[in-house]
């Protein structure tokens, strides 16, 4: 049976090691992410692997594009066995004190209701399909509030947890499960937009993005029988 994925955020960081990995393990993929020019040196990385790979540039946050962008990634691949929610973004602004509305609006748009629109997206053809695995990469602060992490970013995180228990709640019956990964400090391009970026050094000793493609693996390729509902992942 034909493994196929669609992957938000795989122009970099997580997304990206994710869609590597699978390529690597015989899946077809519809990478999924605002640039073109990223997803493009995704699918380059993969080398002998790049056929089984296929660009969607989408803005996930516009829910007509995040429409069209399913549909048309479903087609190509002829159904979708898994959906990783990778994309995210935070602000540098981003404490209670100087937040704003239209920065809050903008991580709400993109780490919730983009996981949202997706998610909405792929759901008949799982039903279809009487299965599916959908992961959310959510993160620690969607568990535990932290001030680093800025109240919008938690809220949105916060958000995407409750999404993943109800696609468990409700979708069971057809076949569908859903883990949320919170994760503690992964060394991504994201860390750039903190208010003080780390240094290198302090990078290095992070969770890096192959160790939550190890996290995603298994959860898309346990049996059927069995499902991880959530996943706290943290620097040693």
């Amino acid at each position: 049976m034909a493994k196929t994925a669609i992957i938000t955020g795989s122009g970099s960081g997580v997304g990206r090691a994710v869609a590597l990995r699978m390529a690597a393990e015989g899946w077809t993929v519809a990478l999924v992410g605002r640039t073109a020019k990223g997803l493009e040196e995704t699918r380059q990385l993969a080398g002998t692997n790049a056929s089984n790979l296929h660009v969607f540039s989408c803005d996930i946050a516009d829910p007509v594009a995040a429409e069209k962008t399913v549909a048309a990634a479903v087609n190509k691949l002829g159904g979708v066995t898994a959906l990783v929610n990778c994309a995210g973004t935070n602000i540098p602004r981003r404490s209670l004190e100087v937040l704003n509305a239209g920065d809050y609006q903008s991580v709400i748009a993109a780490n919730l209701n983009g996981t949202v629109y997706f998610v909405l997206g792929v759901l008949p053809a799982m039903r279809k399909a009487g299965s599916g695995t959908i992961v959310n990469i959510v993160s620690d602060a969607g568990m535990f509030a932290n001030a680093k992490a800025g109240a919008a970013y938690v809220a949105s995180k916060f958000g995407v947890s409750g999404l993943t228990q109800s696609i468990n709640a409700e979708e069971r019956q057809h076949g569908i499960r859903a883990c949320a990964i919170y994760p503690g400090d992964i060394a991504t391009p994201l860390l750039d937009k903190r208010p003080v970026p780390p240094p290198m050094e302090a990078r290095a000793k992070m969770i890096q993005p192959e160790d939550m493609a190890d996290c995603v693996m298994l959860c898309v390729n346990l049996p059927d029988r069995a499902v991880v509902e959530q996943m706290l992942v943290r620097p040693r």
